[in-house]
């Protein structure tokens, strides 16, 4: 393994031979630096990818930027690997939101919208478009606006693509290897840049609308842009306004239903059985469908003790529960014939598995002004403001699942007189109880709003230096985002308990049993059978004013870059890429006082009053979310160069450039880190052929969110020394985080366009990326396990066996433990040919990108663990094989395009043993499983468009046209059980527009 120290002498070696070369090629450039011009050959292929990208057109001077390098220069050719969607590309698609046509890029994995989280309250993440590459997460993937930051839309520092401005991005660079060095923290997955048209001129609009063949989801989309130059073209003015809306999928509720008519929901779960019965050579785990978890019944069910089985229905009535796999209730809390907590079949009607939005309500209004005025030639100034409200709405499950965790009193005056007398049979005065609360009028329903204000001041220009003309670039932007999440017709998880806990008072009324809670408002709440709720007992159980979570971020960046040739040699343009960049990143986030507890920032006001019975000390009154108050800040300095350095130049042996680049960051938590890139590029003396390779350093620092997360306590317990100990577990952020730091490793080969082949393109590019240092969160008993085994920095954060027991404490933080290994191959082609050549109209395109995933390695770091392996897991975001093809009919009136969308199949986990007899002893980290087979899928698409005069072009788009539905994902509670980061969930959405240009 190669030492930093190895790693900094090899950099420091490559800068001083390139410096070196370039002072014994300066004499010599002074000669031939006329010849040279002369020769310059046109720009190429600027992103390094094959014509199957969409090809920014050159400048006369053929100088052109590309986002994965800081270089502009004649015939520059980056190392780094870039595909590229032009706005044809983007309007082929036809989605209502660019994210969506991104994410469908092979190298995108794990992204985020509005299909994932749609089952989370409070995580911050929901309806946020973020893009994930190499299923590294968003968190490392750095998403640009002209080659800018842009503030986080939540704690992590992750962007939110649906703020931007879509109708004027002219193309979409994807930078698929690491970037750090040019751009700084967060690209070690790469990059993603939306480059707008700066002088667009005239007006478009752009009009669609579509719904799913289920006649749900129905969206709507308006988009308008203007540009128009004033003062002899001086000064130069574009914005953009946009309106969306895409109504989402509501939750059917509860039972074994699909949404809408949807018929491939069945209840999908994992069996799982006790590690301590495996000896028997069956497997641990076994794939089920019409799960049954028989915790719960939809009107109520007493789950253990004599009365086991009694379930109730309308009016309080009981029934005996239909148990799936003829179970019969033990009277022990177990049921024979199933395994805890599934049987297969029965009464399936209480199911909340389907009871989440399938995909979110999200409602986009963006709006976009750019203003540039040249005080000369040669200078401009700029400004640009941005304003982006994203609203979504979605019920993450329906009622409030007790899981057999409630006591009901045998006294209490709701049950039906036949159970009050069987209670007494059977000498008992209470008996445990669970629901689906199916008799709650509301589902609850989550609003998350994200509102982002950025403006940006900045100049550009040129100037001369050393013979040459020098360009710069220099901006500062503050930028905000406000985001409010408000959740309704949620419970209070103590009024809850004190209104169910009912009693018969002396005058015969019934009230709460509890008299500090009757003294407060209690209000008694029925939950036996399905009974109306009374408005009184609804509203004290869930009040008005439910959990509520506000945050504002914001983002401070000064930059300057510049950008020239040094000189001109033999072999070209020696070119120099330099800049600065000061950043600043801070957050406050407040939650409400029932959520967070009583404080001077969260106080009691008339909407939230002081109740005795909740917890003012710590708050996490609600049933579900963390809505406690955090804030901090931090702030980045750093500097950087990068170089290209034409080496060779031959009319046998080709073209040659070595590109190196080095950054250094100083961040006021974690200190000095330092990034670089080092690249070469050779276009062979072989017709069309090159090779590129690039290794790097790139760095993630720790985000808001890892650094000052919100402080929750809550009572827990480990083992430590043999013995049980209760302990606070205190989860707070950890300022002591360092970077993550990776090693990116690039090989590829690139065909462009030979002679003979002139309309084909094609790479294959190898990925070998390290990740180490990864922050990662932990459990308090692996917390404690690590410090037995002699990690002193995690043995800071607890306290443990103290003569006082409650001094005992574990701090649960994030730390550098984890690691990740990602290695592949990324392969692009694509054949244009012109039809006319064969007396037909118009042009045909075929195009194909393809990721394959060898190996995603994670290993947690953790006592007890082992590194598993993600590649081919479909459960999670890294298929073996991802896809995407199309093939397009283009003339100047009409277009046809047909695209197909493919997923390899895969596993449930590779760390399962598949078995179905004489299986060995199922453990911890190899459990044994009966099937571990998961179905791909394999997507086909069609769109066209008919230009029916000069200014208006109408267009139409099917995606999956064949209906395919998601492969089922099982997880180990009742889901959806379906994996959106991956599989399209939504099913065939039509779509139809216009476009009008003027």
């Amino acid at each position: 393994m190669t030492t930093l120290a190895t790693r900094n002498t090899i950099m420091r070696l490559a800068v001083a031979s390139a410096c070196s070369w370039i002072a014994i090629s300066a004499a010599h450039a002074q000669q031939v630096a006329a010849a040279a011009q002369q020769a310059a050959p046109a720009a190429q292929d600027a992103q390094g990818a094959p014509a199957a990208a969409t090809e920014p057109e050159a400048k006369v001077d053929n100088v052109v930027t590309v986002s994965g390098s800081r270089i502009s220069a004649r015939g520059f050719t980056q190392p780094t690997p870039t595909t590229t969607l032009g706005a044809d590309d983007l309007a082929k698609t036809a989605k209502p939101n660019l994210f969506n046509a991104i994410a469908e890029l092979p190298a995108l994995q794990g992204s985020t919208g509005r299909t994932t989280s749609t089952n989370s309250t409070s995580s911050g993440i929901q309806g946020l478009s973020s893009l994930s590459l190499r299923g590294l997460g968003p968190i490392r993937t750095l998403t640009l606006l002209d080659g800018q930051r842009v503030v986080g839309a939540n704690v992590t520092g992750v962007t939110d693509v649906s703020q931007f401005p879509q109708l004027l991005v002219k193309r979409v660079d994807v930078v698929t290897g690491g970037a750090s060095a040019s751009y700084g923290s967060d690209a070690i997955g790469g990059v993603v840049n939306f480059i707008t048209d700066k002088k667009f001129e005239g007006a478009k609009f752009n009009v669609e609308g579509g719904q799913t063949t289920y006649h749900d989801d129905k969206n709507g989309t308006f988009q308008a842009a203007f540009g128009k130059a004033f003062m002899d073209d001086r000064l130069h003015v574009t914005a953009s306004v946009e309106y969306g809306r895409e109504k989402g999928i509501e939750s059917p509720g509860f039972g074994e239903v699909g949404p809408n008519g949807r018929t491939w929901y069945k209840n999908p779960a994992y069996q799982i059985r006790p590690l301590s019965q495996t000896n028997d050579g069956k497997p641990q785990y076994t794939v089920i469908e019409h799960a049954q978890q028989y915790q719960y019944a939809k009107y109520g069910l007493i789950t253990s003790g004599p009365l086991q089985g009694t379930a109730f229905g309308a009016n309080g009535q009981p029934y005996q529960f239909q148990y799936g796999s003829n179970g019969v209730p033990t009277g022990t809390g177990a049921v024979t014939g199933c395994v805890n907590p599934f049987c297969i079949g029965g009464d399936l009607s209480g199911s909340v598995g389907a009871g989440t939005n399938l995909a979110m309500d999200l409602t986009r209004q963006v709006g976009y002004t750019r203003v540039g005025f040249e005080i000369n030639p040669d200078h401009e100034i700029y400004m640009t403001a941005n304003f982006g409200r994203v609203k979504s709405a979605f019920s993450p499950n329906p009622g409030a699942a007790k899981n057999a965790n409630l006591t009901i009193q045998c006294s209490n005056p709701y049950l039906p007189a036949s159970i009050a007398a069987a209670c007494a049979a059977n000498n008992i005065t209470s008996f445990q109880y669970g629901t689906a609360n199916a008799i709650f009028p509301e589902n609850i329903n989550v609003h998350p709003t994200r509102e982002m204000r950025r403006l940006t001041l900045g100049a550009n220009g040129r100037f001369p230096a050393f013979g040459k003309d020098w360009t710069y670039d220099a901006y500062v932007e503050r930028g905000i985002n406000f985001t409010d999440i408000i959740v309704k017709d949620m419970t209070l998880n103590a009024r809850y308990n004190a209104a169910i806990d009912a009693v018969r008072l002396a005058d015969g009324s019934i009230a709460c049993r509890n008299e500090v809670a009757r003294a407060s408002g209690c209000v008694p709440l029925n939950i036996i059978g399905n009974v109306p709720v009374s408005a009184a007992a609804w509203g004290y159980v869930a009040p008005e004013n439910g959990p509520q979570q506000h945050t504002r971020q914001q983002q401070d960046v000064g930059s300057f870059n510049i950008n020239g040739e040094v000189f001109d040699t033999w072999a070209g343009p020696v070119a120099l890429a330099t800049g600065a960049e000061w950043r600043r990143e801070s957050y406050r986030v407040n939650g409400d006082p029932y959520g967070n507890g009583i404080f001077p920032d969260s106080p009691n006001t008339a909407q939230y009053p002081a109740d005795p019975i909740l917890n003012s000390t710590v708050g996490n009154n609600w049933y579900a979310g963390n809505y406690h108050n955090a804030s901090g800040t931090y702030n980045v300095k750093e500097a950087y160069a990068e170089l290209n350095v034409p080496v060779l130049k031959s009319a046998t042996w080709g073209e040659a450039n070595i590109n190196v680049a080095d950054r250094h960051t100083k961040y006021s938590t974690s200190g000095h880190v330092e990034s670089w890139k080092l690249g070469a590029n050779w276009k062979t003396g072989i017709d069309g052929l090159r090779f590129r390779a690039v290794t790097s350093k790139d760095v993630r620092a720790p985000n808001l969110s890892e650094l000052y997360a919100a402080a929750v306590v809550v009572n827990n317990v480990v083992q430590y020394q043999g013995n049980t100990v209760t302990i606070q577990q205190r989860t707070v952020g950890n300022t002591r985080l360092r970077p993550e730091i990776a090693r990116n490793n690039i090989f590829g080969i690139v065909l462009d366009r030979p002679s003979w082949a002139p309309g084909f393109s094609a790479s294959v590019d190898y990925f070998d990326i390290k990740v180490n240092g990864v922050i990662s969160s932990l459990t308090a008993q692996q917390e404690v396990d690590l410090c037995v085994a002699g990690n002193q920095e995690i043995c800071g954060a607890m306290s443990l066996g103290n003569p006082i027991p409650t001094n005992n404490y574990v701090t649960v933080q994030a730390f550098n433990l984890a690691s990740l290994h990602s290695k592949g191959y990324d392969l692009e082609a694509a054949y244009r040919l012109n039809l006319k050549d064969w007396n037909l109209p118009g042009r045909f395109t075929v195009r194909g990108l393809i990721t394959r995933n060898i190996s995603f390695l994670t290993d947690p770091g953790v006592v007890g663990t082992i590194p598993s392996e993600g590649a081919g897991n479909n459960l999670g975001s890294t298929p073996r094989w991802k896809g995407l093809f199309s093939q397009s009919w283009d003339t100047d009136k009409y277009s046809l395009t047909l695209s197909e969308r493919w997923i390899s199949s895969g596993k449930y986990s590779n760390e399962f043993i598949e078995c179905q007899t004489n299986c060995p002893v199922s453990t911890v980290i190899h459990p044994t499983i009966y099937n571990n087979h998961m179905k791909g899928a394999f997507y086909v698409d069609l769109g066209g468009s008919w230009k029916f005069s000069d200014k208006a072009t109408a267009f139409f788009k099917i995606d999956n046209i064949g209906n395919v539905d998601p492969a089922a994902a099982p997880q180990a509670n009742l889901s959806f059980g379906i994996n959106p980061a991956l599989y399209d969930v939504i099913g065939r959405v039509y779509r139809v527009g216009l476009r009008y240009n003027f």
